[in-house]
């Protein structure tokens, strides 16, 4: 459960950097939040807080496999993040 929670802190914070960079968000459901809150940082935050819920509910019913498979794909998702912000900056 904390590597899950790192690994949608990290995905938070990359999100964030490519907002800042004008980039627009590829997941439909986390685009809408974004669309539709306040502000895109408390939508995309709320969303955060509803993945880390969900995360907590796996945990506590006993879904660790179901956890550790999201978690190899937030992993995918950060490197992936990463690896775009970072090619992004030197093109």
């Amino acid at each position: 459960m904390l590597q899950y929670s790192y690994l949608q802190v990290l995905d938070f914070l990359t999100t964030v950097a490519f907002l800042l960079q004008g980039v627009q968000e590829g997941n439909p459901m986390v685009r809408l939040a974004l669309k539709y809150a306040p502000n895109p940082l408390s939508g995309l935050l709320m969303v955060k807080l509803v993945a880390v819920a969900l995360g907590l509910y796996c945990w506590k019913v006993g879904k660790q496999r179901l956890l550790g498979r999201m978690n190899v794909m937030f992993a995918v998702v950060v490197a992936w993040n990463l690896g775009a912000l970072i090619l992004g900056s030197v093109a």
